[in-house]
């Protein structure tokens, strides 16, 4: 409705006397309804107005940094002189700048570097006694990958800026239970302008922003119970307080590995080879381990399929079992509740399924190992070439390439001949993971190494099946995290920010737009090397004790904090066991007595 004349100055007279006015936002499109229109970008910067993720409304914007151009959206506007303004905008991205220029003053401008969450920018100047126009800028930092951009406002003048909060969200609930999810849904806010935003928190971490009344919250614990709370927010940054807590529990199973306790030790075994470290036999491995991975399972060529498994031989390793005594070791250790398994590759181990007869040969050969020796599951241990992504291939949920397809297509396979109790863990290396927040395969280029991120598709493809997923947090090279920055080998932060980004989830090529999701917590465990022997990256018992409390309990952070607190992160995975007792058993003896102290 639209009021004009003396009936509008009258109605406004009043309402001067009655309450503030609030200031008004004077930007064209800021929440990019409409596309570009309004705002001037880099011809380079590939800008778009993007449908998800979102701030509000029904679009945001993305743009993507190339090269020394740092992908700059802006828009110039008329102001008045002498007059404060306040500026903000809602961003996403590593690295996110707000600004405005020709101001006739100092020229404002402020930064962050939210990652895949949604945070408020904010920054504000006063214009020069000659100035009537300024331009106001959101972009983001080359070599960074794409940043958004939504709800961008600046105050103009002429009214009192908005400072009262909504009211506190109607009465929580929490249902909708799954193994590894929740519904958490409330009452609508009120607010004077109106309610931009709620922010749900779970078990007390950081919040997470959205439009609607209801939440589901994912990648959680089966069999766990978690507390919730909701506050709403307008797009002045004013917030409610929080609603009283309400509480959920998920339902138990998921991924396998049933009658595993909540906090676990999983070591390799050497079983098929010797070295430096020394044989064990499977009647000597110790208590403190929960999950007994066979190394290793090798093909008799790379593609073949074929995998074949045999105990170390005598000349190599004098003191090994006959093989009725390792089967009966192998039931004695599942009859205390330890699960054994048979880890397929190794550094050595080169598996490619390039063809349905390798994939069909690697269900059939994988079957004949799990059933000769009555095995609880299989671990995936593929190194050096054995995955890699073709060009083109770049939808996550969707892969193409033949080596990915007939893996993903084998694991489901072997997971439905054996049911529910089947164990499956994997253990890749940083390379095949978290270096995808900056490479995934070949790129759009071509340039890049085809391997980068190939286990994405594959964790992904299995996630409600996989029971495991430790990541070799050593031998790998510099890391970049969620905060943007380079993380190397050998200390607690490094495990906290290659642990974070499976939990929390990143950004594929820095995209937003395409982001690995977070996995569950009881399906995450850190690896590591047992002695400084047995790999690069080796870490104090001290440094990886750090990094769980960080990690689980939200105490001993070093520089990088995570996204959110974990408490139900799984454990610790270590090659190897004999190295363990190489080193006089301090990795299986300290990292258990910790664990099982672990509420």
């Amino acid at each position: 409705m639209n009021l004009r004349g003396p009936v509008a100055l009258a109605l406004a007279l009043v309402a001067l006397h009655a309450t503030p006015a609030h200031a008004a936002n004077i930007l064209a499109n800021p929440g990019f309804e409409s596309g570009l229109s309004g705002w001037t970008c880099g011809t380079t910067s590939g800008a778009q107005a993007v449908s998800s993720p979102v701030h509000g409304g029904a679009r945001a914007l993305q743009a993507t940094p190339q090269g020394s151009d740092y992908a700059r959206c802006q828009q110039s506007v008329t102001v008045k002189p002498n007059t404060a303004y306040q500026l903000s905008a809602w961003v996403q991205g590593n690295y996110v700048f707000l600004g405005a220029t020709g101001t006739g003053g100092t020229d404002p401008q402020t930064w962050g570097a939210p990652g895949a969450v949604w945070s408020q920018l904010k920054t504000s100047f006063t214009t020069g006694p000659s100035t009537t126009s300024v331009t106001v800028y959101v972009n983001g930092w080359y070599g960074q990958g794409a940043y958004l951009a939504d709800d961008v406002v600046l105050d103009g003048p002429g009214g009192t800026p908005d400072t009262q909060a909504p009211t506190v969200p109607g009465t929580v609930s929490v249902g909708g239970a799954t193994s590894s999810s929740l519904t958490v849904s409330w009452g609508a806010s009120t607010d004077n302008v109106g309610v931009a935003r709620y922010e749900v928190s779970r078990d007390g971490g950081a919040p997470v922003a959205l439009t609607g009344t209801s939440h589901q919250a994912t990648g959680l614990a089966a069999a766990t119970t978690y507390r919730f709370k909701v506050r709403a927010c307008d797009a002045a940054g004013n917030c409610s307080a929080y609603t009283p807590e309400a509480s959920g529990t998920t339902t138990s199973g998921g991924g396998g590995g049933g009658g595993l306790p909540k906090r676990v030790m999983v070591g390799y075994l050497h079983a098929s080879f010797a070295n430096g470290s020394g044989y064990i036999r499977m009647s000597e491995v110790p208590n403190e381990w929960d999950i007994i991975n066979l190394a290793f399972g090798e093909p008799t060529s790379v593609t073949s399929g074929d995998i074949r498994f045999r105990q170390c031989p005598a000349a190599e390793c004098p003191n090994v079992e006959p093989e009725a005594d390792f089967v009966a070791a192998i039931r004695a250790k599942q009859a205390q509740g330890k699960k054994v398994l048979i880890s397929i590759g190794g550094q050595n181990g080169q598996v490619q399924l390039t063809t349905a007869a390798a994939r069909d040969k690697f269900v059939e050969s994988v079957s004949a190992i799990i059933d000769r020796y009555g095995l609880d599951g299989l671990d995936i241990d593929f190194e050096g070439h054995s995955l890699y992504l073709n060009p083109g291939d770049t939808n996550l949920a969707n892969p193409t390439t033949p080596v990915v397809v007939n893996l993903i297509s084998a694991l489901r396979s072997l997971k439905s001949r054996y049911g529910a109790k089947f164990v499956l863990t994997m253990a890749p290396e940083t390379f095949f993971v978290q270096l995808g927040h900056q490479f995934y395969g070949p790129g759009p280029n071509g340039a890049a190494d085809s391997r980068s991120a190939s286990y994405l598709p594959v964790v992904h493809a299995l996630r409600n099946d996989l029971t495991l997923l430790h990541v070799q947090d050593y031998n790998s090279g510099p890391i970049m995290g969620l905060d943007g920055q380079y993380h190397t080998m050998g200390g607690h932060d490094f495990h906290v920010a290659m642990t974070d980004m499976l939990l929390a989830g990143f950004p594929i090529m820095g995209n937003a737009g395409n982001v690995f999701p977070p996995l569950r917590q009881d399906q995450v465990a850190i690896g590591l090397p047992a002695s400084p022997n047995a790999g690069n990256g080796f870490t104090t018992v001290a440094e990886v004790q750090k990094a769980f409390d960080c990690l689980a309990k939200g105490v001993n952070c070093g520089a990088y904090r995570p996204r959110g607190v974990y408490p139900n992160l799984r454990g610790l995975m270590t090659w190897s066991i004999n190295w363990d007792r190489y080193n006089g058993f301090e990795f299986s003896r300290s990292h258990r007595a910790y664990l099982n102290g672990l509420t």
